[in-house]
């Protein structure tokens, strides 16, 4: 019997889902999809890879929501991409073995999201992409290419735009491409007034609301030392305090290349989800280069400045929620003194219910 017939069998006595999962945005992502699995009568196995790991977030998730925690962790820790993936393929395998599942779920692009569907691809266990579609069209960022080939790989592409949904038809991808919305603004719409309620790093850090900057700065590229020290310089022109939660990958940076920060730049330990909710829906912008914090301003209605070149969340930027300068210093400046809450902020990431529309879909789409 072939592997894809077992999932058939499970799919038919009562499914049972592997998710796949890797770092803190992802935990964010798959928190409302599993509660929205449990209400299904979905038996989930969650596998934590070890890409990243947040005790705080977990216990949101964990005590607050009341789901299980992993059943598989992998603890593959840091490194290259390669060895990233080679560390995670292996076990991911046997959990797909052991399990057995109807579906192999994925989330967003990084290492944990590729490794993930290859090893359930090479199972020929179906896989469903949460999260796809998304294009930079910057072929430079790893995560550029992680999306395109599990959107290659995946028999289930959830969406969470209709430019999402375009940029697969461009590319010849339309079976199995659903438009559900974005499951991070379900998690949004739960978790940010638990995040209000219960930190206090506003307070920890002497500001009030609106009268800071809040910053998040990791990628590679926004790490090598040319590229940082322009993004300090500009940084250290700025007039408000600027409350930055530290990568440790930039922290190391900053040491290696001998880059100072002035006093306006609070560096601070790595935030916990709860805290930086608080700290980013309250800040007057939002500087970052993540992804997923790029829609989290847009969530809160605070605006935000892309240390990037180029984003896959297009309507951010489209309706003048977001702004793009790369490293240039004096564009970061510039942006970060005009930033201005414009007057509308349409829904573009659906209404809150993604989740429940994937877990419908999951239970009613034939995996075979």
């Amino acid at each position: 019997m072939s592997f894809r017939v077992i999932g058939l069998v499970t799919f038919a006595l009562g499914m049972r889902i592997l998710s796949v999962v890797g770092n803190r945005p992802q935990f964010i992502k798959s928190a409302p999809l599993s509660l929205a699995l449990r209400n299904a009568g979905v038996e989930e196995v969650v596998l934590h890879t070890g890409q990243h790991y947040d005790d705080e977030l977990s216990a949101v998730f964990f005590e607050d929501l009341g789901l299980d925690p992993p059943k598989y962790r992998l603890e593959a820790g840091s490194g290259t991409h390669a060895e990233q993936t080679a560390r995670m393929l292996p076990g991911i395998e046997r959990a797909t073995l052991d399990e057995r599942p109807a579906w192999v779920l994925v989330y967003g692009d990084t290492n944990s999201t590729l490794s993930g569907a290859l090893a359930a691809g090479k199972l020929l266990v179906p896989v469903a992409h949460v999260e796809a579609g998304l294009r930079s069209f910057d072929r430079t960022m790893p995560e550029e290419l992680n999306r395109m080939i599990v959107d290659r790989i995946a028999v289930l592409l959830f969406c969470p735009t209709d430019a999402a949904v375009a940029n697969l038809a461009a590319e010849g991808i339309e079976d199995g491409v659903h438009q559900v919305g974005d499951v991070m603004y379900d998690a949004s719409l739960r978790l940010t007034s638990i995040a209000r309620e219960r930190s206090q790093a506003l307070e920890r850090a002497g500001v009030e609301p609106g009268g800071y900057l809040v910053l998040t700065l990791h990628r590679e590229a926004n790490t090598r030392p040319d590229a940082l020290a322009r993004i300090a310089g500009a940084l250290n022109r700025l007039e408000e305090p600027v409350l930055f939660p530290a990568h440790p990958r930039t922290t190391k940076a900053l040491a290696a290349g001998s880059i100072t920060l002035d006093a306006n730049v609070h560096v601070l330990a790595p935030a916990g989800y709860l805290d930086f909710a608080a700290l980013a829906s309250q800040a007057r912008v939002v500087l970052t280069d993540s992804g997923g914090v790029q829609k989290e301003a847009y969530w809160h209605g605070v605006p935000c400045v892309t240390l990037r070149p180029s984003t896959e969340w297009v309507e951010t930027v489209e309706t003048g929620w977001n702004r793009l300068v790369d490293n240039d210093p004096d564009l970061i400046v510039e942006a970060v003194r005009e930033a201005r809450a414009p007057a509308e902020r349409p829904v573009l990431y659906g209404d809150g219910r993604a989740a429940e529309m994937i877990a419908d879909l999951l239970c009613t789409m034939s995996p075979g």
